[in-house]
């Protein structure tokens, strides 16, 4: 059958485009160098035979058209090099109609499914359909293959400023929804700069997915420009972690990597080589669907564990319930067993928010950020018994207890120290064994009027520091006693490191609100960029707001155009204190002198307006509630700069 031609126009107006001079223009999806010379309208194919080096980007010189990456020769009109030689570049038809230049180029074919296709469809089919990334020359085909799936809406994917903020977006979604997102870059730079973000939903059992692009096959190991080794460079962050193959067997091979990441509750990788995404897929290939391939997650403990844990818990009379970030999808079940041994439920500062603060048993976070109430409480219990979370030194879980752990990981079981009755299984299925096997074996305190006692002293001490005043700027404390106030009752808020952090965990009192966090890592920057990864989540269904000072603002403060381009509605809370105020305190903790931890600060609230967003800025602590509430009314990106003082916290 013969080949049609389609007729595009490239030049409104020929007179854009003066004698003697080149453009790169585009025709469909071929890129074209339309020359202007002696008179005639010219159209080349714009690649450089030699290197790709474009032509519309060169120069007509001694009636020659010179490539502008080395300089070769090509005649401006027919294409040919001097000399006589072969390695010319294509022509195409060219016409003019009302002074409107058009090229025509043969009729493309439809599109052939590569290798990218049925990954990224087999990696949709498993659940991730949210990417967060930067689309470079290395990863091309894979982007291609992405955006067919986002133009069937069945993928979304959002262009961020710097490839770490998109691994910090992506590891608070999967920290929110408990299945993964894609984080995405180039080879080299783009994927290196994940890096941090992808040991961040490591260490706290984020389940995430990152694909890179690569240079080609056939120049690894020769020191190509941007080669980076990234299999063996992520060879210790990545759980699952493989380079594609033309032979390789797709499909299986994005089931797996999904699949592990899901499971294991960690991060994976795959890596595509240039030439290898542009592949056409292998004939019998086909995208493949989590349909009998996963298992189903309700755990059981072992009997003899069930047994010892039934028999302490009967003999208990002042129990404990200690929650981490692991118990955070269970809490329903979690809440209405504390119910029946009418015990504290106490949280880690990552499992913050779990419970409410004004629940009858709810007691706030224990350890470093947290308040004399859970601290209290796990002191005065007979027996804690702790779902999902490490016993870290941060939290300070007294190992001096009797102990029952239930976790679904068997090497957080007894991880640091022994424990007496170790529950390996989903926690939601242990509870209906342990609850089916108590009945009528609970005899506890009810702890309930106490727990309201210490509520009350606690309530009290905060009411006093709140008082504190300085001239230098506003506390702590008056910054998010306003935001219990304001911040509804059912948004995500992404908090940050530093001062700004501990003050949150021990001054501000979640309701239903979901608290994310960079916990083992300790990220600062992570904020921002995991509320964007939480809008991508539920921005929909829920209000997104973030916290932070502005040393970690200032790590990706970028990505505030990236909330305006994508219009999210997320509320950024900064508190401006000119200081890395956490390690000026270290500092001086060390009995040293304070060194290089001041900042030199723009007006960020200035910064927000400049980049298309709200921005407030509040110096006195009587527009600090009137200040959040316009934020919270604002439809679109905001961000409230509070001028701080460091030692108020």
């Amino acid at each position: 059958m013969a080949k049609t031609t389609t007729w595009y126009s490239v030049l409104k107006n020929k007179n854009l485009l003066p004698e003697g001079r080149v453009q790169t223009v585009t025709a469909g999806h071929q890129g074209i160098c339309l020359t202007h010379y002696k008179g005639k309208f010219s159209a080349l194919d714009n690649r450089c035979p030699h290197q790709g080096g474009p032509l519309g980007e060169g120069s007509i010189e001694n009636g020659m058209l010179r490539c502008p990456w080395h300089g070769w020769d090509f005649d401006p009109c027919t294409g040919m090099p001097p000399g006589g030689f072969d390695d010319g570049v294509s022509t195409f038809e060219v016409k003019e109609e009302n002074n409107e230049i058009f090229v025509g180029i043969p009729t493309e074919e439809a599109h052939k499914e590569t290798i990218s296709d049925v990954m990224v469809e087999t990696m949709i089919n498993w659940g991730v359909d949210t990417g967060f990334g930067m689309v470079g020359h290395s990863n091309l085909g894979v982007a291609d293959a992405m955006m067919r799936q986002e133009e069937k809406g069945k993928f979304q994917f959002f262009g961020i400023r710097h490839e770490g903020a998109a691994a910090f977006a992506a590891s608070a979604y999967g920290k929110l929804m408990g299945r993964p997102a894609v984080c995405f870059g180039i080879a080299g730079p783009g994927s290196t700069n994940m890096y941090t973000g992808m040991w961040d939903a490591k260490v706290d059992r984020s389940p995430l997915l990152a694909i890179s692009g690569q240079v080609n096959t056939q120049v690894m190991g020769t020191g190509a420009f941007q080669e980076v080794d990234l299999v063996g460079a992520f060879q210790t962050v990545a759980n699952f972690n493989h380079s594609v193959q033309y032979n390789s067997k797709h499909s299986e091979l994005m089931s797996l990597a999904v699949k592990s990441a899901l499971l294991n509750r960690d991060v994976s990788h795959i890596t595509f080589p240039d030439e290898v995404a542009f592949m056409e897929k292998p004939e019998k290939e086909k995208a493949q669907t989590p349909e009998g391939r996963i298992t189903p997650m309700n755990i059981s403990p072992p009997r003899q564990m069930v047994t010892k844990a039934v028999e302490m818990l009967t003999n208990s009379k002042m129990p404990a319930i200690i929650v981490g970030h692991g118990a955070r999808f269970h809490m329903e079940a979690i809440i209405a067993f504390a119910e029946k041994l009418n015990c504290p439920v106490i949280t880690t500062f990552k499992g913050k928010g779990l419970i409410a603060d004004n629940h009858e048993l709810g007691c706030g976070v224990l350890g470093r950020s947290g308040t004399p109430i859970a601290s209290w409480f796990m002191n005065e219990s007979d027996l804690l018994l702790v779902f999902g979370a490490s016993f870290s030194n941060h939290t300070g879980i007294t190992p001096k207890k009797p102990i029952i752990q239930v976790d679904y990981d068997p090497t957080a079981l007894s991880k640091f120290h022994k424990i007496d009755a170790a529950l390996w299984g989903e926690i939601s299925e242990t509870l209906s064994i342990l609850q089916e096997q108590l009945k009528g074996k609970i005899d506890t305190v009810d702890m309930r009027s106490e727990i309201s006692e210490r509520w009350a002293i606690w309530k009290e001490e905060k009411a006093s520091r709140l008082k504190d005043e300085s001239a230098v700027g506003l506390s702590s404390i008056a910054v998010f006693d306003a935001m219990n106030e304001v911040v509804p009752e059912n948004a995500v808020i992404a908090v940050d490191v530093g001062n700004n952090t501990y003050s949150f965990g021990r001054y501000f009192e979640p309701k239903n609100q979901a608290v994310l966090m960079s916990g083992y890592l300790g990220s600062i920057g992570f904020s921002l960029p995991a509320a964007m990864g939480a809008w991508a989540a539920q921005g929909k269904e829920r209000p997104i707001w973030s916290v932070s000072g502005d040393g970690g603002f200032g790590q990706y403060l970028g990505e505030m155009m990236t909330l305006v381009k994508y219009n999210m509605n997320i509320k950024h809370v900064l508190l401006n204190n000119a200081e890395l105020g956490k390690i000026s305190k270290e500092q001086k903790a060390a009995e040293l002198d304070v060194w290089k931890t001041s900042l030199h600060n723009v007006s960020f609230a200035k910064y927000a307006e400049n980049c298309g967003a709200l921005g407030i800025r509040v110096t006195k602590r009587e527009e600090l509630i009137p200040a959040l509430e316009r934020l919270k009314m604002h439809d679109g990106p905001a961000l409230l700069e509070i001028i701080t003082d460091p030692t108020l916290i």
